[in-house]
């Protein structure tokens, strides 16, 4: 991995320094930004991904879970989707140290005293919300006739879940979930208040010790770069799992 960041680190000051930018601000902080763009990703990768599997039960807990756990889901939908970002991130960071002797005690301590760790189960659970209500919304949008027939084919709700209703409330919802991705990518730098150098601490860094707002133009050029190929890859995503629907059209 570090022979990677260094050949593309190479090719990115070699890059900036034919378009203008300072050669040496460059030279100085350049392979840290590349570092700061991995935790970046690290941290978005991480945490949506394990939200997306939160997400699922969340969303039919929505529709099929009775009172009970529709009123526990919406409860913790609710909350992380009426809250700031930055209050959960301190909440889970600042807080767990106010627990620290009985984390200890279960042998907790460990994950909570990592200021990355604290962000990644922040941004898990924030949006894991976020992804359970575009599912339920998918969900819901699609025929009451698509569970109906699939039971009269001889299949439990369960099987019929997997086999019929995911998949297409899949490729309904990929839209937003692609939105809900970009937002994560922006919403990460908050992860930097917590003396997590992604590419937004890397950022800060570089500004503190040359006082060079210039390095805030290298960060938002590079949060371009990965939303802009987010926006691609998704768009090519969109059209294989929908392709039926632009053929019948």
């Amino acid at each position: 991995m570090q022979t990677f960041l260094d050949l593309v680190g190479a090719g990115f000051l070699s890059l900036m320094s034919f378009i203008g930018l300072n050669s040496d601000l460059m030279g100085r902080y350049g392979l840290r930004f590349l570092e700061g763009v991995w935790v970046t990703l690290q941290l978005v990768i991480i945490s949506v991904g394990i939200g997306a599997l939160l997400a699922w039960p969340l969303a039919i807990a929505r529709i099929e879970g009775g009172k009970l756990l529709a009123g526990l889901s919406f409860g913790y939908s609710y909350f992380f989707r009426g809250t700031p970002l930055l209050a959960q991130t301190f909440l889970i960071y600042y807080g767990a140290g106010q627990f620290r002797e009985a984390l200890t005690e279960v042998g907790l301590w460990w994950f909570f005293r990592d200021a990355f760790n604290c962000a990644v189960l922040t941004f898990t659970l924030n949006t894991a919300a976020y992804q359970s209500e575009i599912l339920r919304g998918a969900i819901q949008s699609l025929p009451v006739g698509q569970m109906e027939g699939a039971q009269a084919l001889g299949l439990t709700r369960v099987l019929a879940y997997r086999k019929v209703i995911v998949p297409q409330a899949f490729a309904i919802g990929l839209r937003p979930l692609g939105n809900e991705l970009i937002l994560m990518i922006k919403s990460s730098a908050i992860a930097s208040v917590i003396t997590v150098y992604d590419l937004m601490g890397v950022t800060r860094l570089a500004f503190s010790r040359s006082y060079d707002m210039e390095v805030y133009l290298w960060a938002a050029a590079l949060y371009l770069i990965m939303v802009e190929i987010v926006r691609r890859v998704w768009d090519v995503l969109e059209r294989r799992l929908n392709r039926h629907l632009l053929v019948s059209r």
